[in-house]
């Protein structure tokens, strides 16, 4: 389907502030999972990067399918999608509260929650990206605040509700929040497709797709009879049938005429389905085919093969901040006294901070988004090579603030993607990219665990997330450089249909 021009207003705003709401609902409290992972140990008595695993699942399970969840979003439209995982993200919750071990919890709350919010961060990314182009930087970071929002709300509403109903009470209170989703899903009214009608087959054009039906069959010669008398009836409304024999037609009984017309049909109408069947085949394996071709064409695209072994690496090092700060407080022996605010909840609160002001800074025409990027991603390693000196509350809130405002740059993320790929590619490479971000927030926490539960402390698993993260910006930034584009252009012509990033021109 070939959409309208982007009205970059209008309904598209209504389309906003309900992805905004989608993303509060299904992200809360999955990303404010590190209060509920204090609970969890406690509860089952398991490793840290045994647990860990419940909340690496719920966030990254979802990115791992982000192929499929593509694949979904595109076949069906946002609007069924979002409504249909607005049901598994509660239902997830809901099944989480009755889970009688940590392994019960990895399929309910890790990767039924998870799968729903992948599909709705799709749906909602994609709808957005639909509706708007000369503000698609400041739509795509005002929806993405929407799950920061809900992770700075979730920290303190799940303490809270943990106090007063305990751990199942407060999965069965937020399982039914959730359910708000679904009022949100409604209201994504798809774009109009274009108003210009699809040019019509000449008659040459007909004609090969019609007998293409017959083409394959091995027919008997009352059926080519009857195919040939069928054609000849649409055209000139007449029987063609000899004189010979139309006395002999008109002399049958009625009751024998019908059955032998529906006979006829009957075999018309299996010969039809058989080949139905086998062109459906074919085509499916075609655009199989043609998935992987264009998949390889995106990642001949040396700027796009850096992006996603940064993607990789940042969320490997750059998500177990935010599910396991609270216990690297409780592990630095740091009083609950000291508390002005739960750590996980500034984390939010900065991160929706950061990002509304890189997505306004991504609109405009002087910022490249891609260096902008690739900053965040080096800011972001030396915070958390940071992380094992701070022994207060202070220093922790600090560079929580700033991590937070960091992490940020998932806004743009969708804007560094559409630049490098182009609009019409945005679903395929976005899924891809999705992947390995699921793969990286799958790895990072356990990794980060089981450091801990080798070292007994939290120092060397940070150093080993920081240069990660300083790894992957590096790596996109050296793919991103002005003169590395000039020699590969004298050395070599990319395809066709390959898109490549000018990191010369203005995002």
């Amino acid at each position: 389907m070939v959409f309208g021009k982007p009205p970059d207003g209008g309904w598209g705003w209504v389309i906003v502030a309900v992805s905004f709401f989608t993303q509060f609902l299904c992200y809360g409290s999955p990303l404010a999972v590190g209060v509920l992972y204090l609970e969890w140990l406690d509860a089952f008595g398991e490793g840290k990067g045994k647990t860990a695993w419940v909340g690496s699942l719920a966030n990254g399970i979802g990115l791992l399918a982000s192929p499929v969840c593509s694949i979904c979003v595109s076949s069906f439209g946002a609007r069924p999608v979002a409504i249909f995982s607005g049901f598994m993200v509660a239902g997830g919750l809901m099944m989480s509260s009755f889970a009688p071990n940590i392994y019960f919890l990895y399929v309910s709350y890790g990767i039924v929650v998870g799968l729903g919010c992948g599909l709705l961060y799709t749906a909602t990314v994609t709808i957005t990206c639909q509706y708007f182009d000369k503000h698609r930087g400041l739509a795509l970071g005002l929806i993405s605040t929407g799950s920061s929002v809900g992770l700075f709300i979730y920290a303190a509403l799940q303490r809270e509700l943990i106090e007063l109903y305990g751990l199942d009470g407060c999965l069965l209170i937020v399982g039914a929040l959730s359910l708000n989703i679904l009022a949100c899903g409604s209201l994504m009214r798809p774009l109009e497709s274009s108003s210009s009608p699809p040019p019509e087959k000449t008659c040459a054009d007909k004609v090969p797709d019609q007998y293409f039906v017959y083409h394959e069959k091995e027919k008997t010669v009352e059926e080519n009879i009857s195919i040939l008398e069928k054609g000849y009836t649409d055209e000139k409304g007449v029987n063609n049938v000899p004189d010979c024999k139309q006395d002999s037609i008109l002399n049958k009984n009625v009751l024998s005429s019908i059955n032998i017309n529906e006979k006829d049909t009957y075999k018309k109408k299996v010969v039809e389905q058989t080949n139905f069947c086998k062109q459906l085949a074919k085509r499916k394996w075609q655009l199989y085919l043609t998935y992987w071709k264009e998949t390889m064409v995106l990642f001949k695209n040396k700027v796009f093969s850096a992006l996603f072994v940064a993607i990789l690496l940042f969320d490997i090092g750059g998500f177990p901040p935010s599910l396991l700060m609270e216990d690297v407080a409780r592990s630095a022996n740091i009083s609950e006294d000291d508390y002005f605010m739960p750590l996980i909840s500034i984390i939010g609160i900065m991160t929706t901070v950061g990002k509304l002001i890189l997505g306004i800074l991504a609109d405009f025409k002087w910022v490249n988004t891609l260096y902008l990027y690739v900053t965040t991603l080096i800011m972001t390693g030396v915070a958390l090579f940071a992380i094992p000196f701070a022994k207060s509350y202070l220093t922790l809130a600090m560079l929580s603030g700033i991590l937070g405002f960091l992490t940020g740059n998932w806004s743009i993320f969708p804007y560094v993607t559409t630049k490098t790929v182009g609009i019409e590619k945005l679903t395929h490479a976005y899924g891809i990219l999705m992947f390995f971000a699921g793969l990286g927030n799958s790895l990072g926490p356990p990794i980060v665990g089981w450091f801990y539960d080798w070292t007994q402390e939290y120092d060397t698993a940070f150093y080993f997330s920081g240069f990660c993260v300083l790894l992957g910006g590096f790596l996109l930034l050296l793919a991103a450089l002005p003169c590395w584009n000039a020699c590969t252009n004298q050395s070599s012509k990319l395809p066709p249909n390959t898109y490549s990033y000018k990191v010369a021109s203005n995002a």
